[in-house]
């Protein structure tokens, strides 16, 4: 019954036209993707509008450039939005101010004049009934006169049930400040009413302001959207919410990480999102497509970065070789030339978590034999070294490629009785500094003939008995 009352609801609003509606404070949290995402597909699933709204009217927390920063990381995920708005540029127009106007003139909001004690809210009180409710002033904040004894409830679209409070337990919130600016409390439900959002999804930290929003709603008139509070987002370590003092928590970050933002989007999919098959892999319009609000879920999801990893991993492996490389370009080695990035490609493209591997994984076939620092890691080290060495040398620069050097080292190893795993660890300790490559021998052809030759000798130099 709970599944068909969500559903009568949503099939029975004309036009689903949704929203995100982020404040320019910084850079896009991965949970403010999430949200874009989720009204993003919700109302594309259903044909509708989905609509980027800055709400920019609390100056003081204003960011320099977020605003473009955000609409340009929206774009990166295709969460392209059909109207734009900037509540900054709606303040001028006096349409908050008017709506502060009315409710004071039907009785549901009044004027005060408190002023701050060492908080940020002007019109502060420190009771849940203010002061100035009953009396007659004609300026000051504009704040809500909050009804005695009702019970203010919504059904809440995402976790499929009723909620409510009573009156009695709400505060006479502050909705238009002395300087004409509206707070979120009056801003938003202004703007959804006006633009005709049909559906609100917004972070679970605003449920206990949804009787406040319920109230202005109310007292403005018009349809209500339903509303819906996305679970909360936990980190994988200290099982508590994502907090930008605690963990990496913006979009940026992931993709200057080298996440790719295919992966990134899908893997914020499914951080609150089920679909019926248990299906894992979407693309944009492929999530579109099966979107269906009786997906959400009930329990926090954890942020699994080895999940995250997974993904990215799937993804970097569905690019052609060409692709990788374009997206590659701001991880890649300095002076680094093209085409020998291209022949590490498909070496080290399976290994490849992120793009950011690459230099880990591949770093050392660029650089030069003083700025590896060779491994000793077995106890035949000099045998092995020189036995290499020798062989290596012998091979002409004209048959330098990996089936003379295949042939060639195989052959050092059988004529010495050496252990394979062995002799190639001392050698791949020596040629790349590290104990972890991709296939050695393959690499040694983009090396070159001299520079690896160059490695080998550093190495014995250094571990000379």
């Amino acid at each position: 019954m709970i599944n068909a009352k969500l559903d009568v609801r949503i099939e029975a609003m004309n036009e689903i036209r949704t929203r995100f509606a982020p404040s320019p404070t910084g850079f896009l949290h991965i949970g403010g993707l999430r949200t874009a995402l989720y009204a993003y597909a919700l109302a594309k699933h259903g044909n509708g509008d989905f609509l980027l709204r800055i709400e920019d009217t609390d100056q003081k927390r204003q960011v320099k450039g977020a605003s473009e920063a955000l609409q340009g990381t929206l774009k990166k995920f295709g969460l392209i939005w059909d109207e734009f708005y900037v509540q900054s540029e709606r303040q001028k127009t006096g349409i908050y101010e008017k709506a502060a106007k009315k409710l004071v003139e039907e009785g549901h909001a009044f004027y005060c004049q408190c002023k701050p004690k060492n908080v940020k809210e002007e019109g502060f009180s420190p009771d849940l009934r203010d002061i100035c409710r009953d009396k007659d002033y004609t300026t000051g904040a504009v704040k809500l006169k909050v009804p005695e004894g009702e019970t203010l409830s919504y059904y809440d679209f995402v976790h499929r049930k009723e909620i409510s409070w009573n009156s009695d337990t709400v505060y006479d919130a502050t909705l238009l400040k002395s300087d004409g600016f509206p707070t979120y409390h009056l801003a938003m439900p202004v703007d959804d009413l006006n633009m005709k959002i049909s559906h609100v999804l917004r972070g679970h930290d605003w449920l206990p302001s949804t009787p406040i929003h319920l109230l202005v709603f109310k007292y403005l008139g018009g349809k209500r959207p339903e509303i819906g509070h996305l679970t909360d987002i936990l980190s994988a370590v200290t099982g508590k919410k994502l907090s930008k003092r605690r963990d990496s928590v913006f979009v940026e970050q992931y993709l200057d990480q080298g996440y790719l933002p295919e992966a990134l989007l899908n893997f914020v999919m499914l951080l609150g999102w089920a679909p019926k098959d248990n299906r894992e892999l979407f693309t944009l319009s492929e999530f579109v497509e099966h979107f269906d609000v009786n997906g959400f879920q009930d329990a926090n999801p954890r942020f699994l970065e080895d999940k995250l990893n997974w993904f990215n991993g799937e993804y970097i492996r569905q690019l052609s070789d060409e692709e990788l490389f374009k997206v590659l370009k701001p991880f890649v080695p300095q002076g680094a030339k093209a085409e020998e990035v291209k022949d590490i490609i498909p070496l080290i493209k399976d290994r490849m978590k992120k793009l950011s591997d690459f230099s880990s994984l591949a770093s050392y076939i660029f650089k030069k034999s003083d700025e590896i620092e060779p491994l000793k890691l077995t106890d035949k080290y000099n045998a092995h070294i020189s036995a290499a060495t020798t062989a290596l040398k012998g091979i002409e620069p004209s048959k330098w490629g990996l089936p003379t050097i295949n042939e060639t080292l195989s052959g050092t190893i059988s004529d010495n009785g050496f252990k394979t795993g062995d002799f190639y660890m001392d050698l791949r300790g020596t040629i790349s500094g590290s104990k972890y490559t991709p296939p050695l021998n393959e690499t040694l052809g983009p090396i070159g003939k001299d520079e690896t030759i160059k490695r080998l000798e550093k190495g014995l130099e250094k571990y000379r008995n």
